[in-house]
């Protein structure tokens, strides 16, 4: 029954007439965590959609119950007064809405519509049906992990890509590596070892390249032959190398690289201007960004460059890197949920041990040493070695039976000092909980000190994806 006064039902067409109705809000929120991308209120589009898909000619219609008819046949009987005003009125709203439906779909557009109450109660299911038909005639992208550690770059690819994206090559020299790799990426090939013994014929086609390369012996290669010449004159024996020579045997779409922020300034610049130089020489346009990954979802002080190199022929004018997406976590984001096994914490001869180096430094005034993070504060970056797990210790006092479990001097430290967990520096880089630790916490420390931030690479490939789908 229609019980609002006129002057309530004229505010309540005009609400539904307006953009960005809270069902609209909704909806577009859901898609937008899955990585979609859409316009909105798209009034060059006929019947104006509230949310359009234009490569993929998907139009999406956001419906109010009552001025679109839902169950019309029974609801009109609850409408009591202006019956003569609001009956017309709707269902000249309904035959609208089949024009619509009509015009569109004769033109090739898929029509979605969703009714107010279904948006509200099950928003993933709307969200679902939308990204389905979104996806359908997506191409499947072929890619390849190069110097592919323990998987990151290509689980932050896999996130973004979803079933768009298959990864048909991957190699990796370390062994401890390739069996944490193994343990959580099924494939039917097994891992190439050493890359410089791969040839290019025998790397399968591939559409996107994912290369976190290391950074050697660009200087003495650079000091023989200058800037002018390619990477053959340039970077013969070093491992970029290996990257450029197997992207220029396959001319891949897209070439993703990410390295340490020093990259920037390594040998004056000379490295990477080397590097962008190779690739534009190979026919690619380059774009290059430093983030942070504390930006991205995780409370982790962590800079890196990342570059983007498109094919020329499909290449943007420009590539525009991803935004914050979320700078709030902490470390108590991240804490174990229970108390952590005794052999975390410190001796109490380490712990004086660390204390003693610190004021050495400190007393010729450097910032040298180990530091002790609080639960609401974000960790430095993690690093595979040395200090990378003492510049990044907590206090945890929840563990009661600090008796040593391991050989250690003296007794376990009465401040309740202690190391990040393995499965903390997981969750540090953005590697979810179902990731299995397969090794020992020394080759897992060094694992994820190696590795990178997989929310931030989920975020450009999303913007990756963008471009490739047009």
């Amino acid at each position: 029954m229609d019980n609002h006064t006129p002057e309530q039902r004229r505010k309540n067409m005009q609400a539904v007439k307006n953009k960005d109705s809270k069902i609209e809000v909704i909806l577009r929120k859901e898609l937008w965590a899955r990585g979609l991308r859409y316009r909105k209120n798209a009034k060059n589009i006929f019947g104006s959609p509230d949310i359009v898909f234009v490569g993929k000619k998907v139009a999406v219609f956001c419906d109010s119950e009552f001025w679109h008819g839902y169950d019309w046949e029974h609801k009109k009987e609850e409408i009591k007064s202006r019956r003569e005003f609001w009956i017309p009125k709707i269902e000249r709203n309904m035959q609208r809405d089949r024009e619509v439906n009509e015009k569109l779909t004769d033109d090739g557009w898929t029509v979605l519509r969703f009714w107010g109450k279904d948006i509200k109660k099950t928003p993933g299911r709307c969200a679902d049906i939308i990204e389905k038909a979104v996806k359908r005639d997506m191409p499947t992208y072929k890619s390849i992990d190069l110097f592919a550690g323990i998987g990151g770059i290509r689980m932050g690819f896999d996130n973004a890509f979803g079933e768009n994206i298959k990864t048909v090559f991957v190699c990796e020299w370390d062994e401890n590596a390739q069996k944490t790799y193994k343990a959580n990426f099924t494939d039917d090939f097994e891992i190439a070892g050493d890359i410089t013994q791969i040839e290019e014929k025998d790397v399968p086609s591939f559409d996107i390249c994912l290369a976190g390369f290391p950074c050697q012996a660009f200087s003495l290669a650079g000091q023989r032959k200058g800037f002018d010449d390619n990477y053959k004159g340039l970077c013969r024996g070093t491992l970029f190398m290996d990257v450029a020579r197997i992207c220029e045997y396959h001319k891949p779409k897209v070439i993703f690289c990410e390295n340490v922020k020093g990259l920037v300034i390594h040998d004056k610049g000379r490295t990477f201007k080397i590097i962008k130089k190779t690739f534009e020489d190979l026919g690619y346009q380059v774009f290059t960004e430093v983030l942070n990954s504390k930006n991205f979802g995780v409370p982790q002080n962590r800079e890196r460059i990342y570059l983007v190199a498109f094919r020329n022929d499909i290449a943007p004018e420009n590539f525009v890197f991803p935004k914050a997406t979320d700078d709030t976590k902490r470390l108590k984001d991240i804490m174990e949920e229970d108390a952590v096994p005794a052999k975390y914490y410190l001796s109490e001869t380490y712990l004086q041990t660390l204390k003693d180096h610190k004021a050495r430094h400190a007393a010729k005034g450097n910032g040298f040493g180990y530091e002790i993070r609080a639960w609401d504060d974000i960790a430095g970056a993690i690093v595979c070695g040395g200090m990378g797990r003492e510049r990044n210790l907590v206090i945890d006092d929840r563990q009661t039976d600090l008796t040593p479990t391991t050989h250690i001097k003296g007794e376990i430290n009465k401040e309740s000092v202690r190391k990040m967990t393995p499965r903390e520096w997981a969750r540090l880089q953005g590697f979810p909980d179902s990731f299995k630790l397969p090794l020992a916490d020394v080759h897992l420390y060094k694992q994820f000190g190696n590795s990178v931030t997989v929310n931030v690479i989920e975020a450009i490939a999303k913007e990756i994806r963008r471009v490739l789908n047009g």
